[in-house]
């Protein structure tokens, strides 16, 4: 079987015994504000470059796989922990536990805190491994962005006659696809894969023999791991199928193929919905609901942007489409600071920003970086992933619970993560280094997402292959063995710590007073040896024997010497982007 086609046993004339359940209800019957919608989560965070894991022949492996996973449960019916999952596909240790970490940071709720995973997930999990990603789009005006993107650098001959570094580099000026074209490809995809993604989570009907599949209640609300209807509601809630069962008597089980034709029903719906979209934005008809609208900031006070740099922040406007994404886009020469009264949602994306500081100093689930140079990105507190993607000469401090890095180039990356730095694709000269920084919520923050600050793997990197086989471009054959390059820990005596200004207002007794993520041994000691310097010339300077006018003329060299270096070093910027206002 190849990829995409549609398992025959899904039969559109075959239903259970006695089911019942009203027919299909038309997405017309129900509010037209009410859109099934992909969960971006399992496509953004959750794709992995593992060979062994990706299938391309729909069910035909998967199936069997899934049947080797259940006969091995443990603990509780139908879930695996990672030395099952290690020994049913064959991977290290190491790659299964990657397997897990993943498919637990995309799940739509909290994950067993034993690190056991239910099989049906996993199987959903592994079968959107044969995702495809969109091409990135060409930028509508790619002069201007060859002003501000960064020039080609001196190695971009190295490993010239391989395709991965050549395809970031021609992919280099062109921008991440817009959030409807990436939902349009999602849902494309899901609908043609629904077949196959039903039969898998189908049992055969009690006394019908395999020809016969139907769906529980129970692995319907398994859907719900790929899809939800807008503004958030569950399958569950919104499905026609289970909506007069007693809750006192177990569901009856739905025919797969009532349930396939309801749920590619409404994705076809969506779809059109969002080619009409589209159209209207082609034809210059903007509206109030248009997908991309930009909004003036909730809390302005708290975003400090150079006035010459374009507004930059935006949260989609469109009561019948929460997205959950914040965004912060083409930022360029300046600083930008995001507090919890400027996000909405769980997810934050830092797209296409150059020679500027961004500051996301709140509480998140997801964070994207993307396409930046020339910038320094602080994350505060990211609860399940942040991935950073296409990003040159870029310093990314972030307290998260894990980062996957994409493609990047002479960054360097100040962490405070709980679990290993995945590092995958066409990497050159990234550094890694302990988290260097604090804000006075921080250690709130990190409670409210679940972030541990007494773990950090920072130095752990996990480097997988140099070619993504999710980009929907070829690649030469045997590139994809070719291990990505791995980060180096920065020298300590090259290692400083990064200061936020407060601007929570005054500190409380529980304010966050210094780094809540321990400092190696090493670094300490760097840091020790700095501060006993600066005392020791401090002190000279104070008691150096000067009459008034040779101690004058030492204020004002060093002066100028530090003036000197903020224009040098670009920071003088950035301390007139932060002046209040």
């Amino acid at each position: 079987m190849v990829e995409g086609q549609v398992e025959p046993s899904i039969d559109a004339s075959s239903s259970p015994p006695s089911v019942d359940a009203p027919a299909p209800a038309a997405t017309s019957a129900r509010s037209p504000q009410l859109l099934l919608r992909p969960r971006r989560e399992p496509f953004e965070h959750g794709l992995l470059p593992i060979p062994k894991l990706i299938f391309s022949d729909g069910t035909q492996t998967l199936a069997a796989l899934a049947d080797k996973l259940l006969h091995r449960s443990i603990n509780s019916p139908h879930r695996v922990d990672v030395p099952a999952l290690a020994d049913a596909f064959q991977i290290s240790l190491d790659h299964a536990r990657l397997a897990l970490d993943t498919l637990a940071s995309v799940l739509p709720f909290e994950p067993d805190p034993d690190g056991v995973a239910d099989v049906h997930y996993i199987v959903l999990f592994l079968y959107v491994q044969s995702y495809k990603r969109l091409v990135p789009r060409p930028h509508k005006d790619s002069a201007a962005i060859a002003d501000v993107w960064p020039s080609t650098s001196a190695f971009d001959g190295y490993l010239s006659a391989l395709s991965p570094l050549q395809l970031v580099r021609s992919n280099s000026r062109r921008f991440m696809p817009s959030q409807v074209d990436e939902e349009a490809h999602q849902l494309s995809y899901l609908q043609k894969h629904m077949a196959n993604i039903i039969t898998l989570l189908a049992e055969p009907a009690e006394g019908e023999g395999d020809e016969s599949l139907v769906l529980t209640v129970e692995r319907f609300e398994h859907l719900g791991f790929l899809l939800h209807f807008s503004e958030g509601i569950p399958l569950t809630q919104a499905a026609p199928f289970f909506a007069n069962s007693d809750p006192d008597m177990p569901a009856v089980p739905v025919s797969a193929a009532q349930v396939h034709d309801w749920v590619v029903q409404n994705i076809v719906v969506s779809l059109e919905h969002n080619a009409e979209k589209v159209l209207a934005k082609d034809n210059n008809m903007h509206n109030a609901a248009d997908l991309d609208v930009p909004m003036t900031d909730i809390c302005s006070s708290h975003t400090r942007v150079q006035s010459s740099s374009p507004p930059g922040t935006s949260v989609p406007a469109n009561s019948t489409y929460v997205t959950s994404v914040t965004f912060v886009e083409g930022i360029s020469k300046a600083s930008v600071v995001k507090q919890p009264c400027d996000i909405k949602g769980p997810s934050l994306k830092v797209l296409n920003c150059h020679d500027s500081v961004i500051y996301i100093l709140a509480p998140l689930s997801y964070a994207t970086i993307y396409g930046c140079s020339d910038a320094t990105v602080v994350l505060g507190a990211i609860g399940k992933a942040v991935k950073v993607e296409h990003c040159e000469r870029v310093q990314v401090i972030a307290a998260a619970k894990r980062i996957c890095i994409a493609n990047c180039r002479e960054c360097l990356f100040c962490l405070g993560v709980n679990q290993q730095p995945l590092i995958v694709g066409d990497n050159h000269k990234l550094q890694v280094a302990p988290f260097n920084t604090y804000y006075s919520q921080l250690e709130d923050h990190l409670a409210q997402v679940g972030v541990d600050s007494s773990i950090n793997r920072w130095d752990e990197p996990l480097v997988l292959g140099m070619v993504d086989p999710h980009d929907s471009l070829s690649h030469p054959a045997g590139v994809s063995d070719v291990q990505a390059e791995s980060a180096t820990c920065i020298d300590p005596d090259q290692f400083t710590n990064f200061l936020i200004p407060n601007w929570f207002g005054a500190d409380s007794p529980q304010s966050t007073k210094y780094n809540p993520f321990p400092l190696p041994e090493i670094y300490r000691a760097s840091q020790k040896k700095k501060h006993s310097n600066l005392t020791d010339v401090q002190e000279a300077i104070r008691d150096v024997q000067l009459d008034e006018n040779r101690k004058r003329e030492l204020a004002s060299a060093l002066h100028v010497h530090f003036r000197d270096w903020l224009y040098a070093s670009g920071n003088i910027r950035q301390l007139y982007c932060l002046q209040s206002d």
